[in-house]
């Protein structure tokens, strides 16, 4: 192994994985799991006939860095190894690709959507790879595409079926699922490695190596006092209390702290229930809550200005889709207090003190002439972007040459990146060109940087995998995790709890470790008997939930001024994806907006203009229309700009899965045939 550059860690922990058993390897962040990884990779198609390897991450620019930085430069001399993912054309002939390929690196969603295609060409079945080799395994779990695509395998196993491939999984940390109790956390663990049916290794004879190798990042809790005062919070809290006693709540309602989470998650339950019990103006006023809880929850963590822009944007749309005297009341409300409250958020007596404290830990580590490079973990798209308008316009921060800029996840709309722009900045971070990453959580993950000296969490409250993934960042010699926080706050409570889930994570996998291989696999088998009963029932109470009502007996109502416009059996579900309106008469109840544009190019459909409702002022976005195979324009639905009208009463919807009524597929034939009579033969 001396000659593939492996430490004596790395190669006590690829041991059984070497004689063919199911292994999860546990090393910390930088610990060189992937390393690892290849090396059996490259063992195993030395002694296996017909060896197929296929490799599976979570995230797209994982995908690239896998294939460029690790399999590629040790095994692309000797063997043949294809990178997929979603923007990449050949995921179309994913089938053929493995056939011809020694090694494919592909996202989970890749392999899975091979794994159910009835295309010659697209599809695979697991019995054709010999190794699958499993990244960020910590994933496998609940309803992720990872432990769909283990379900599988599970099944298959139970029943005597194979071949099956060897399975290798990586993580830093499995976590303990949210359990506080070693007994619970145990429990997890066990979970995690039945649902990959493996045993999970870690090094145990070469700990100090280890240690020596991966040495853990200076922690600093940079704490603030509160703001003094803090008036445009107050005149906020102001409004929503008027709002309160607008909408006279309902007697068994409590709503509990403004500016928090769980008032967030107050309202949008009195949302859903104004639109359940018909009480427009009840949903309206929650709908508008939840923006200024929203605006204070900026305001704690951004700045003032932040705030103020969210909801000045949000109320600009508003104010055009007035159409009763709650919407009215609701729109003046704002307007009336926007002059005091632009002044207020422009007032640097005022300003978040967290700020200026992240600013001052940016510029102990930024310096004229100093070569930094850090990563600025934030909660939300929107809060990247607001933080990296603020770097861009500090001049302390610009003169310190901080060049910073966003990575956020893949995905259509405005505040999202496209999987080319996601590559695209981390090759310019890697680089050098960039020295400030802004990230989301998604940046927590696999992104390798040795130069990365700085990882600040700002405003984050995560568990405890999130932090251990995020502290990993942290590569250089010297390196520092910054926490800023407020003095005694959720994130300085939830950072210390997570020091002790992890401590927790450790015992509880030892003691999984330590079983004897009989209690394990019997324990391990167990839970995957289990697994599958409870997977069958809850399929089969899926399928008495969608056959509850007759579509035809539901109705969908605009959400927004609840006008009935669809029938349930006017929706039908194209390629799996798209549930689209095919009534003709549907078309006089939206109107047509601007173009969608997406960053990528569908292989049946386009994208055509949004579509909103055209009940007077209404204006509610519902979804857009599609061009499919290039004849039939039809409008995209998304439900939760929906409320459904049922046998049993209104409801609601957060997605289509969750609707009680069966949606047809959609048959581009028929379609022809109804609305192109003169062009069938």
């Amino acid at each position: 192994m001396a000659d593939f550059g492996l430490y004596n860690y790395q190669e006590e922990v690829v041991e059984r994985a070497l004689q063919g058993e199911n292994i999860i390897i546990w090393l910390p962040t930088g610990g060189g799991k992937t390393r690892a990884a290849v090396y059996v990779a490259k063992k195993h198609l030395e002694n296996t006939p017909q060896a197929k390897v296929v490799v599976l991450a979570n995230k797209v620019h994982l995908v690239e860095q896998h294939y460029t930085k690790e399999f590629k430069p040790h095994l692309g001399h000797d063997y043949t190894l294809v990178p997929v993912s979603g923007e990449s054309e050949v995921k179309d002939f994913f089938g053929k690709v493995v056939q011809e390929s020694d090694v494919v690196i592909c996202t989970a969603q890749i392999l899975y959507n091979a794994m159910i295609s009835e295309e010659e060409h697209k599809h695979i079945e697991l019995s054709d790879i010999t190794l699958l080799i499993v990244d960020e395994c910590h994933h496998t779990h609940k309803e992720s595409v990872y432990n769909t695509i283990m379900r599988c395998y599970v099944e298959k196993k139970l029943k005597g079926e194979g071949p099956l491939p060897q399975i290798l999984g990586l993580t830093a940390s499995p976590g303990t699922g949210g359990a506080k109790s070693r007994v619970k956390a145990v429990d997890h663990v066990l979970q995690i490695c039945a649902n990959l049916d493996s045993a999970i290794v870690s090094t145990k004879n070469c700990v100090p190596e280890l240690k020596k190798k991966v040495p853990r990042p200076i922690k600093t809790f940079d704490i603030v006092e509160s703001r003094p005062e803090d008036p445009f919070g107050d005149r906020l809290k102001q409004m929503m209390q008027m709002v309160h006693e607008y909408m006279n709540l309902p007697p068994d309602i409590v709503l509990r702290e403004t500016g928090t989470q769980e008032y967030e998650a107050d309202v949008v339950v009195l949302e859903q229930r104004g639109v359940r019990e018909d009480n427009r103006l009840l949903a309206q006023c929650a709908l508008h809550l939840r923006q200024y809880n929203d605006a204070l929850l900026i305001n704690d963590t951004l700045r003032m200005v932040d705030a103020y822009e969210s909801l000045e944007q949000f109320y600009v749309i508003k104010s055009t889709k007035v159409i009763d005297p709650t919407d009215d009341f609701l729109v003046q409300l704002f307007f009336e207090n926007q002059v005091h409250l632009r002044k207020l958020s422009k007032d640097p007596r005022y300003e978040n003190p967290k700020m200026a404290k992240l600013e001052s830990v940016l510029l102990k580590q930024f310096r004229p002439g100093v070569q930094a490079r850090g990563i600025l973990f934030s909660k939300t798209r929107k809060s990247t972007h607001c933080l990296d308008d603020w770097v861009g316009t500090n001049r302390a921060l610009q003169e310190a040459g901080v060049k910073a800029d966003i990575l956020t996840g893949a995905g259509n709309g405005s505040t999202y990146m496209t999987q080319r722009e996601q590559l695209d900045t981390i090759k310019q971070f890697r680089q050098g060109s960039l020295n400030l990453l802004i990230s989301t959580t998604v940046g927590e993950e696999g992104i390798d940087i040795p130069e990365c000296n700085l990882v600040v969490r700002y405003g984050l409250l995560t568990n405890e995998i999130a932090q251990q993934q995020a502290r990993g960042r942290a590569r250089a010699a010297d390196s520092q995790y910054s926490v800023v926080a407020l003095k005694g706050g959720r994130e300085e409570r939830r950072e210390i709890t997570n020091e002790h889930l992890e401590e927790l994570t450790a015992e509880a996998i030892a003691q999984v470790q330590v079983m004897s291989i009989q209690r394990f696999r019997s324990k391990i088998a167990e839970i995957q008997e289990e697994a599958v009963l409870k997977r069958r029932m809850a399929e089969r109470c899926k399928i008495i939930k969608k056959s509850r009502h007759a579509a035809a007996s539901v109705q969908l109502l605009c959400r927004n001024c609840f006008k009935s416009v669809a029938s349930g059996s006017d929706i039908q579900l194209i390629d799996n994806a798209h549930y689209v309106n095919v009534n003709p008469d549907f078309e006089k109840h939206y109107k047509v907006g601007g173009q969608v544009r997406l960053a990528k190019k569908f292989q049946d459909w386009e994208p055509g203009r949004i579509i909103s409702c055209n009940n007077g002022n209404c204006n509610k976005d519902w979804g857009f229309e599609i061009k499919y195979k290039e004849v039939a324009l039809l409008p995209n639905l998304a439900i939760n700009n929906f409320a459904l009208e049922t046998p049993d009463g209104r409801m609601t919807a957060k997605k289509w899965k969750n609707v009680q009524f069966t949606v047809e597929d959609f048959s581009f034939q028929q379609y022809c045939q109804e609305n192109f009579p003169d062009l069938i033969d």
